[in-house]
């Protein structure tokens, strides 16, 4: 038996609908080397996969590095700060899925709802034995055959394979293989750890001084090697892990913002309100608006 390979061609792009639109698919098949690799964490709306095709790699996620080897599948929901980190040498091939989807059709709410889980395992990565993966990627050879062809149910085939896609990773998720190992120099395991105890403590005042004096760090040498780390500021780093999780909040929940913002840490409404302004280019008023706009009235 041929050991399973990926239909799609350097380059190649799938493109449904519009990065925004309620439903759209982006996937993107090319290589990615070293000097490609994003220099900040970042964070989006959408939700994400990554599968590494060939050599090994590093994700970080919540400030937590995790090794990936070819075939391993990163699910990434949205508001997660993450990052790829690539190695020095061979470029290695790596399709990347950007996609959302409505979840409220009727009659199906609960099934979309157990689907989804699989975006929210503690460690977002599937590794799968050989022998199961041809079964569980196939959907993905399906969507690229449906993308050479000229059809007026192209997009609605497209939707059609990934939800297999998903279900299948879904109906086999019990047999994940993957085991995080510790990978890095000392100095960045402990300034990811340190960013790790920021998403874990984001919701309480958090300032360099206590945190630094936590891990036995002079304050100086925290600011200093966490910013070389993790390409941010301490203080921009707490900003953007509660920022995210009201971004959340806003959308998913029908609590004041005043509320939202007490919760996610920040000492004032004016300061919650300046900071989203910053990250979002809008009040969080408006942020919630035309994003309830775009979930809720699909099918009202």
């Amino acid at each position: 038996m041929m050991p399973w390979a990926l239909s799609y061609e350097k380059g190649y792009t799938i493109q449904v609908n519009q990065q925004g639109d309620p439903l759209f698919y982006h996937l993107d098949y090319d290589e990615r080397s070293y000097d490609r690799n994003m220099e900040f964490q970042h964070f989006h709306d959408f939700y994400e996969i990554c599968i590494l095709l060939d050599h090994t790699a590093a994700h970080i996620i919540e400030g937590s590095l995790y090794e990936m080897q070819p075939y391993d599948l990163v699910l990434l929901r949205p508001s997660l700060l993450h990052k790829t980190q690539y190695p020095r040498g061979a470029s290695p091939r790596r399709l990347m899925i950007r996609f959302d989807m409505p979840r409220n059709l009727p009659g199906l709410q609960e099934d979309y709802q157990a689907l989804f889980s699989i975006f929210d395992e503690p460690v977002p990565i599937f590794r799968f034995p050989e022998e199961r993966r041809s079964e569980i990627l196939e959907p993905l050879n399906q969507i690229f055959t449906w993308s050479q062809q000229s059809s007026q149910v192209q997009a609605m085939a497209i939707h059609h394979q990934f939800v297999e896609f998903l279900c299948r990773i879904h109906h086999y998720a019990a047999e994940n293989g993957y085991v995080r190992e510790e990978a890095g120099s000392s100095i960045s395991r402990r300034m990811y750890a340190v960013a790790s105890y920021i998403h874990s403590h984001y919701q309480r005042e958090l300032s360099l001084d206590e945190v630094a004096r936590h891990f036995y760090i002079s304050a100086p040498h925290l600011s200093r090697q966490f910013n070389k780390v993790t390409g941010f500021t301490f203080t921009a780093y707490v900003q953007m892990t509660r920022i995210r999780h009201a971004q959340q909040q806003l959308i998913h929940s029908h609590d004041k913002i005043t509320d939202i913002a007490a919760r996610c840490g920040f000492s004032s409404f004016s300061q919650f309100n300046r900071i989203f302004h910053k990250y979002h280019g809008m009040p969080p008023r408006l942020y919630r608006q035309n994003h309830r706009s775009l979930r809720d009235g699909l099918f009202h």
